[in-house]
């Protein structure tokens, strides 16, 4: 066994000697029982999509809502609509204050069976895409519930808006990234089913770039025009959902 490459925990314990004697020294290993041991492997083994992080975006946002609770008065409402500087749709505090944790459990949830569904190998080859999605979704969940909270207390700082500024530039970079991308380049689309020829390859990857660049367009403009924090947060979803559903609606119909 290599030094520093030990596994499990140990306990160290000296023995010394008498009478002028030197020390003498004992190693104790601890060995878990089996059945211990093969849940453990089996848990590190699975497919899972969830990750530390993810559990902490959520945490996270579980906070910001306790804090939220705490300071924002219970008879709150927040302008979800405005038209001429006039609110033309406000959400209830706790209605609106439910929905983060609510949609965070949800992805979770979702995301973790989702990967205990697929098979190792489609597992490996969306991982790195599915991944970093959750991540996304569970990021924009938790700024918008900071923007939330900043606009309950009366802070002049719209985070909700400068999150649509940030996820809209994203998806105008992403779009363009798909819509130029080749066959056999780094960035690109990765289905679960094989998309066979190069050209309904660049189809859904045409298709898919169009949506995205589309969506972050869109995004941008709710932002700058202020609609509201409800229109802005269902932007939100519609821009993360509909190019993932144009890209599978596409390569299904390409491949017949």
């Amino acid at each position: 066994m290599q030094r520093g490459r030990e596994t499990g925990p140990f306990f160290a314990f000296a023995a010394w000697g008498a009478c002028g004697h030197s020390a003498a020294s004992a190693l104790l290993l601890w060995h878990p029982p089996a059945d211990i041991v093969g849940r453990f492997a089996y848990l590190s083994a699975m497919n899972s999509l969830v990750t530390r992080f993810h559990l902490l975006l959520t945490a996270v946002t579980i906070a910001i809502t306790g804090v939220a609770v705490l300071r924002v008065p219970a008879d709150f409402g927040f302008v979800a609509l405005w038209s001429g500087g006039t609110p033309l749709w406000q959400w209830p505090r706790d209605i609106a204050l439910a929905v983060g944790p609510a949609v965070s459990l949800a992805l979770l949830v979702g995301f973790f069976v989702i990967g205990r569904l697929l098979s190792k190998n489609h597992f490996a080859k969306t991982q790195h895409i599915l991944d970093p999605a959750l991540t996304l979704l569970l990021a924009i969940v938790a700024a918008t519930q900071l923007g939330l909270l900043l606009v309950g207390v009366g802070s002049d700082l719209d985070i909700v808006r400068l999150t649509g500024f940030g996820l809209g530039a994203t998806l105008l970079l992403l779009g363009v990234v798909l819509f130029e991308a080749e066959r056999h380049t780094y960035a690109g689309l990765r289905m679960p089913w094989p998309i066979a020829s190069d050209r309904a390859w660049r189809l859904v990857h045409r298709a898919a770039g169009t949506t995205t660049f589309l969506a972050g367009v869109t995004l941008l403009a709710l932002a700058w025009f202020d609609v509201g924090i409800g229109v802005l947060v269902i932007g939100f979803a519609v821009a993360m959902l509909a190019p993932a559903l144009v890209a599978a609606l596409i390569s299904l119909l390409a491949r017949n």
